[in-house]
């Protein structure tokens, strides 16, 4: 049996974590369950934007790349990088989504800013592919929840800004 009173936990009850490809999320519990015969511990995390919980063995969030929020410098670092110059990637659109979906399962608010910018500087040259129109809202998706959370902003607000700098209206 695991003694929860003095086992240290990267993560507390009630804070928020960014999952990569489901977003941010709130620990709600951590709990120990029976699994493949041992006890584990789990966290219980809890996401809004899909109204879904899943239950994530403690062991394994390295290998997911579950993280806290980043610092409110670190997020508005990731908001400019939206506006940066990267070069787009010259490769066919099933190379190219490989690469993005790589860059979004990197799990790095940097990486999802990334693609969020070549995605949108592809689409103004012509129109994405179904695929890549969803991996581009997806990423929308997960730096508006993460910046929205780090800088204590109204994901609505997030929104404005990013496609601002994008559109490059934010100077």
């Amino acid at each position: 049996m695991i003694d929860k009173e003095t086992e240290q936990y990267r993560f507390a009850r009630g804070q928020h974590v960014v999952y990569p490809r489901q977003g941010v999320g709130e620990v709600r519990d951590i709990k120990e369950r029976e699994f493949k015969g041992k006890p584990t511990m789990f966290y219980v995390i809890y996401f809004e934007n899909s109204d879904m919980t899943v239950s994530v063995p403690i062991a394994k969030i390295d290998d997911l790349k579950i993280r806290g929020i980043v610092e409110s410098d670190r997020a508005s670092k990731a908001l400019e990088a939206v506006g940066c110059h990267y070069d787009m990637p010259t490769l066919d659109w099933k190379a190219r989504y490989q690469m993005n979906v790589d860059l979004v399962n990197d799990g790095t608010i940097e990486s999802v800013a990334k693609v969020i910018h070549t995605l949108f500087k592809r689409s103004l040259v012509k129109e994405l592919p179904v695929q890549e129109r969803k991996l581009y809202d997806s990423a929308m998706n997960l730096l508006v929840d993460e910046v929205s959370y780090s800088l204590k902003l109204e994901k609505d607000e997030v929104k404005t800004r990013v496609m601002a700098i994008l559109q490059g209206k934010d100077k």
